[in-house]
């Protein structure tokens, strides 16, 4: 509430009256009325008063009234002149001028604000007539007029003027902004109960004596007050509506805001109703709070949060119910549900991989609370695949998840055929597009049969052999980047180990290894450099011991762009990979973001180097590089990335060119 307090009653009353306002007539200003019954309808009309002009003759024709000699050259003058402004309006734009800003500061922010809802602006490419000018001007005045008043300037006045220059129409507002305002004092009434919390809620409310009457910075510290009343442990605290009264001889305002905390309190009881039926054991397993501790709002809303991300709540009420004289707060949960079921496709083309078409149909909450149960099928030139999988979210703690999956699959690559059955389990610890985590985990177990076709390096004899492999996979990572899809800044920095028992010419086993490792830097507003490594190995057992589905191939969209996929390192006499035991590779690339589509649009040059190797050692002097050019399309969900690319020094029967069409970023 903003009011002024002095000189404001004359000017209220000048308003009304220039707004056509009726005002009272004062009781000894009117006449009593005649009575009704003295009137006699019969009765002669009194003769009227001579006006001093004869009646006219209705049978003589009206007199010829001949126009005014006036001065022909002010007269030219203003056609020419009115012509001249209506075709400037009708043929050409008319241009923009604000003046009397020196004093302002800020003024340039001012401007930006002032030109997002300028309607000279937002129209300065449309036609436009001289009314339709007069218009535009007079509400940019009044727009200008109320920026001015909210960055303090509350006598601001704004003369809007429309002149002929030259062939050009100017448009100018003038500004007079008058003195800045500034708070003369500034009251939160109550905030003492808050006792030596007191000192914490005051710095929260950062608008202090001497500041200027800025209404985005007194918003601000309004909500920031609440806020801090929140996390400072005051559930049932309540804040007054602003008072502030304007001096406009002084230039000075005062603020006065009542404040009630009431009690500190603690979280107690978790009680919950609607639909999913999470208990509300599962819904305290998702909190980030227990009975007993100090109350902070933030942690209700993560609750909320962290609910809707389920996937199974379109919306959650909370209420918090006082006990104990507002010392205790029970949080009272209402869920309306979203649909528990989602079908779900993708298609993608990769050279060497070829087309492939996944589809999958997911139950969220097939087993309460959060158990979902997913089928999903993959048809492509080279992969065919059914599997079924169950995923229980939020397993005894938050962001936990328990996973299990049966599939079987038939993948026909140039290095080999496998025809696969899996069965996997797996605990992990998972980030997400609404909490990105820093340190993310897995561990799981595997058992694997596989009847797989590869040839022999040295001769290029066909060979099919049966595989059963144990694996018990790990992983640890570290993401201190700002995106999951689309990172422009920081670095990741992840580890893979298995170790592995097969059973295949009898029992032994060996360790797979690898490290990941990628770092963004933005060059500019526009432009961010992006690095990858990745180092891995296989020790324990020879290339040839080894299931070919389990060894390391480089290659491909997420490899070594350029090349085909799984087609760089050493082949046998027919040119098809063999795979390896070691790789080493890089990727270099610019991720320059372009003004097209609204900023949408980007081009992304790119260079890749890899190596790979049959011994557990990379052989770092036989790299294979690749280079070239992907566009990509940031929409909603993420960037939609093509990359082109070519062979630098590639081997006879690579190919010249290959694509890779994929969601998200290559790293």
């Amino acid at each position: 509430m903003v009011s002024g307090a002095k000189g404001r009653r004359g000017a209220f009353l000048l308003a009304a009256a220039a707004c056509g306002l009726a005002l009272p007539v004062p009781a000894r200003a009117q006449q009593a009325p005649a009575d009704p019954a003295e009137l006699d309808p019969s009765a002669p009309l009194d003769p009227m008063p001579d006006l001093g002009v004869d009646w006219p003759d209705m049978a003589s024709p009206d007199p010829v009234i001949e126009p005014e000699p006036s001065d022909p050259v002010e007269a030219t003058a203003e056609a020419t002149a009115s012509d001249n402004i209506e075709d400037s309006a009708a043929a050409r734009r008319y241009a923009l001028r604000i003046a009397g800003l020196e004093t302002v500061g800020d003024a340039g922010q001012l401007v930006e604000r002032f030109d997002e809802k300028s309607v000279l602006r937002k129209d300065e490419d449309d036609p436009a007539n001289a009314a339709q000018i007069d218009r535009r001007a007079r509400e940019d005045a009044e727009l200008l007029t109320s920026l001015l008043q909210s960055e303090g300037y509350y006598d601001a006045e704004v003369e809007p003027g429309i002149a002929l220059e030259g062939e050009q129409i100017m448009v100018e507002l003038v500004a007079k902004p008058g003195p800045r305002f500034t708070f003369r004092s500034v009251e939160l009434q109550g905030i003492e109960a808050a006792g030596e919390r007191a000192v914490k809620l005051r710095e929260a409310f950062a608008v202090k004596a001497g500041d200027p009457v800025v209404a985005d910075q007194v918003i601000a510290a309004g909500v920031a007050l609440r806020v801090a009343l929140g996390e400072e442990g005051f559930a049932l605290a309540d804040v007054g509506e602003q008072d502030i009264v304007l001096d406009h001889e002084s230039a000075t305002a005062r603020l006065v805001l009542p404040v009630s905390p009431g009690q500190v309190a603690r979280f107690g009881d978790i009680t919950v109703t609607g639909t999913p039926p999470f208990s509300p054991r599962h819904v305290g397993v998702i909190a980030r709070f227990d009975k007993g501790d100090q109350f902070e709002r933030s942690e209700v809303d993560d609750l909320r949060r962290a609910l809707v991300a389920t996937g199974l709540i379109a919306s959650v009420e909370t209420k918090l119910v006082p006990k104990d004289g507002g010392r205790t707060v029970d949080v009272a949960v209402h869920l309306e549900p979203a649909p528990m079921r989602t079908i779900a496709g993708e298609l993608g083309y990769g050279t060497g991989e070829g087309v492939r078409l996944e589809a999958s149909w997911q139950h969220r909450n097939f087993f309460n609370p959060e158990g979902a149960v997913t089928l999903r099928g993959v048809a492509g030139t080279q992969e065919q695949l059914a599997a079924v999988s169950l995923r229980r979210s939020n397993f005894m703690r938050r962001d936990q998840v328990l996973t299990a999956q049966v599939s079987a699959s038939n993948v026909n690559r140039d290095a080999f055929d496998a025809r696969t059955l899996l069965l996997a389990a797996g605990l992990e610890r998972q980030s997400n597009f609404i909490w990105q985590k820093k340190w993310t985990w897995s561990i799981g177990g595997e058992l694997i049969a596989s009847d797989e076709r590869d040839t022999i390096g040295a001769t290029g004899i066909k060979r099919r052999r049966t595989y059963l492999v144990a694996a018990i996979p790990a992983s640890l990572t570290y993401d201190g980047s700002d995106s999951l899809l689309d990172p422009t800044t920081g670095f990741r920095l992840g580890g893979r180990l298995s170790p592995e028992l097969s059973f295949h010419g009898g029992t032994f086993g060996y360790t797979r290894a690898q490290l990941d490792a990628s770092a963004y830097h933005p060059v500019s507003n526009s432009v961010v450099a992006a690095g990858r490594i990745r180092l891995g190995t296989i020790f324990g057992a020879g290339r040839d011991d080894i299931a070919p589905s389990r060894r390391f191939y480089s290659g491909g969209g997420g490899s070594v762009r350029g090349y085909g996929y799984q087609r760089l390192g050493p082949r046998d006499v027919d040119g098809d990979p063999i795979g390896g035991r070691s790789l080493a590779e890089f990727s270099l690339e610019a991720r320059i973001r372009l003004k097209a589509f609204g900023g949408n649009l980007g081009i992304v040059p790119f260079l890749d180097g890899g190596t790979l190797s049959t011994q557990s050692t990379p052989d770092f002097g036989d790299w294979q590089f690749g280079a070239g050019i992907g566009v990509r399309y940031y929409s909603s969900f993420g960037p939609i990335r093509i990359d082109v690319g070519t062979p630098l020094n590639p081997k006879s029967d690579d190919s010249r060119v290959a694509v890779v069409v994929s969601l998200g970023q290559a790293f």
